[in-house]
């Protein structure tokens, strides 16, 4: 007769530690991301911004024509534009410096020598810069709202709603993209000025570059398409018709949409990023 004894299976504990672990990385994301939004509120870049776009919002909205259709749409055209470089200016400036600066005070290495990964730390500067420039952003919407609001005695406040998310999810692939860019070139002032030039260059021409393919030989034409469909298109979250012109809202789905491809696009952004930093001497 077959006396051996079955084997005991070990008890198996439930893994307490990855729940502990994802809080603590979460935690670090959110420690660093607090010290951006503390740092460009120490810094004069986003007060002179918004003391110059105040005053010409102001300048423009106190004159006597705003009763006239076409100059109201002229004077919100006029500001909307000004919202929009100010923060693109903010974004890019914020987001380029913040591993370099971190790598010239010799603070990057304290940091990294805590319980701090490389991921976590671009990963909360990137969760810093956006949620420093959507801060920023809603200044501005909200003062020009006030004002323009008191001028015409209408309040779209959804239609401020969606043209503001959509201009801040923006922004977060911009400041992606940044971060990505302050990894590739050596200092941040070349990263500041291309990708300046990239953003404003996808802004204006980004919808055109399919029907200049068109006009192309090969295998021009097959390059520009692909670069057509490869670019992040920011012209798409360009809403700023919705407000000038008093426009019904945007179908949510929609909305929706375009923010979710926006994500798609900051995420990749941000993990090339996290690539790069990964394999890159710190010294």
């Amino acid at each position: 007769m077959n006396t051996a004894a079955t084997p005991v299976q070990p008890l198996k504990l439930p893994d307490l530690a990855a729940p502990a672990a994802l809080g603590g990385s979460w935690n670090n994301i959110l420690a660093i991301a607090g010290v951006v939004i503390k740092e460009l509120c120490r810094r004069k870049d986003f007060y002179v911004l918004f003391v110059l776009t105040a005053l010409i919002t102001l300048a423009m909205g106190s004159v006597s024509f705003f009763s006239e259709d076409k100059i109201v749409r002229y004077v919100k055209e006029l500001c909307l534009f000004l919202i929009w470089i100010a923060s693109l200016v903010i974004a890019i400036t914020t987001a380029a410096r913040q591993i370099p600066v971190e790598r010239e005070n010799r603070t990057l290495f304290p940091l990294l020598a805590k319980p701090v990964t490389r991921n976590q730390l671009l990963l909360g500067k990137f969760l810093g810069c956006w949620l420093a420039v959507g801060l920023s952003l809603l200044a501005f919407y909200v003062f020009f709202g006030v004002i323009a609001g008191t001028k015409e005695h209408e309040w779209p406040v959804l239609n401020y709603f969606q043209a503001a998310t959509l201009h801040w999810f923006m922004l977060g692939v911009v400041c992606a993209m940044t971060l990505l860019g302050s990894l590739v070139f050596a200092a941040p002032s070349s990263n500041n000025t291309i990708t300046f030039a990239v953003s404003v260059g996808i802004l204006l021409v980004g919808r055109h570059l399919n029907k200049i393919a068109l006009k192309l030989e090969e295998p021009t034409q097959t390059v520009v398409y692909a670069i057509y469909f490869a670019l992040p298109h920011l012209e798409l979250f360009d809403v700023r018709d919705l407000i000038v012109h008093n426009w019904g809202l945007i179908r949510w789905d929609i909305w929706a949409a375009a923010l979710a491809y926006a994500a798609v696009y900051a995420a990749l952004f941000l993990g090339l990023a996290c690539l790069r930093f990964r394999h890159r001497a710190l010294n």
